[in-house]
């Protein structure tokens, strides 16, 4: 299947789309890479923030994970949102957002204290399944 072809969606920007999708999910794969080049995907909890239109990830322990390490050594992340809407007929839905990340320790929490934060600034945003069309073969 050629490019021109492929069902999936790119963009620059969560549309409304998209940020309907992410809505319904809690659950995403961040992938971010170590200060030896290797990968490293790690299951996350996610919500976006509409004010800096960025993805927060929070969690326990998080300033001392590999994920929060890994990004201050490089920032470049893809964070991937995916579930089966369908096992019949088939229907998988899937958002791929790629950016470039923070690893933040003192951000302010609702409750007024701090805590560490991954903020994702997207810059390419795939996506596929959310209307409904095939997944890429």
């Amino acid at each position: 299947m050629s490019a021109s072809t492929r069902p999936e969606k790119a963009a620059d920007e969560l549309t409304p789309q998209i940020l309907a999708y992410l809505a319904t999910q809690t659950l995403g794969r961040l992938a971010t890479v170590d200060s030896r080049n290797a990968p490293q995907n790690s299951p996350v909890g996610f919500a976006h923030n509409a004010e800096l239109g960025t993805i927060d990830i929070g969690g326990w322990n998080l300033a001392e994970s590999r994920k929060f390490r890994n990004v201050l050594h490089n920032p470049a992340v893809s964070l991937v949102v995916d579930d089966i809407a369908s096992t019949d007929p088939w229907a998988v839905r899937m958002v791929e957002i790629r950016g470039t990340a923070e690893a933040l320790t003192d951000v302010p929490g609702e409750d007024g204290t701090t805590r560490p934060l991954i903020r994702v600034h997207p810059r390419r945003i795939i996506s596929f399944g959310l209307d409904g069309e095939a997944p890429p073969a």
